[in-house]
């Protein structure tokens, strides 16, 4: 993949997740000061490497789960915050800190990620899953029409034990669409990170929402959460 190429997959697969529509060339072609013929040319091969797809004849462009996997695996560590994450994590932190038990500080935290990402919240408490913003997840656009709702259903029926017997060994672990070992076509995303909790060393606290995410974002949230969970609960 070309620079460029890359630069536009990271501009479809961002406004995608800001407009929930498929993006077309016309706005690509002002973004990079180019012809929309060159943006086509360009696109014409992601679509062939299978990074973005076309949803329907006449429409804009969308992100592949190979394409939102390459845009994640790119997402560099020691990026700078933007201004939106920073006003996050001073969120999360405020609501951390202040949660006197840790079933609260955890509660706290998840509900601040719910608020803070438009995702349904998970987090471990001990052998319990605690979830808010269900309707935060039925309410995105993708779920509307109901077709995914009965796998988004299947999924989350079996999160809990897939999530113990799995035990993801990672700080934040990336599950996206059909990586998803259960609910492989509900057209979700699982970003989950772990932190050590008096419940367990391997406590996860995360997010699940349609693979149309704003990955960086919520990304650095999930890890800031974890890391804010361990800093209270353990100062």
């Amino acid at each position: 993949m070309t620079i460029r190429q890359q630069q536009i997959l990271d501009a479809i697969i961002e406004q995608y997740a800001e407009v929930a529509v498929p993006v077309g060339s016309s706005l690509l072609a002002k973004l990079f000061n180019v012809s929309s013929a060159t943006i086509r040319a360009e696109m014409a091969e992601l679509e062939q490497a299978g990074y973005i797809m076309q949803p329907h004849t006449s429409a804009g462009r969308i992100p592949t789960d190979k394409g939102y996997r390459y845009y994640v695996n790119s997402i560099g560590k020691d990026e700078v915050d933007s201004a939106n994450e920073r006003r996050g994590e001073r969120a999360i932190q405020a609501r951390v800190s202040g949660g006197g038990l840790p079933e609260r500080a955890i509660r706290n935290a998840v509900d601040t990620l719910v608020e803070l990402t438009s995702n349904l919240g998970i987090a471990t408490i001990g052998p319990q899953l605690y979830m808010s913003g269900l309707s935060n997840l039925f309410g995105q656009p993708e779920f509307i029409n109901g077709s995914h709702v009965q796998q988004v259903a299947r999924l989350l029926d079996n999160l809990e034990p897939w999530l113990y017997e799995v035990a993801p060994n990672q700080p934040l672990n990336v599950y996206i669409g059909e990586e998803n070992p259960i609910g492989r076509s509900a057209g979700c995303s699982l970003i989950i990170g772990r932190f050590r909790s008096p419940y367990s060393d391997q406590s996860y606290i995360g997010v699940l929402g349609p693979t149309r995410q704003s990955y960086r974002d919520v990304m650095n949230l999930v890890r800031r959460a974890g890391e804010a969970l361990e800093l209270a609960l353990y100062e």
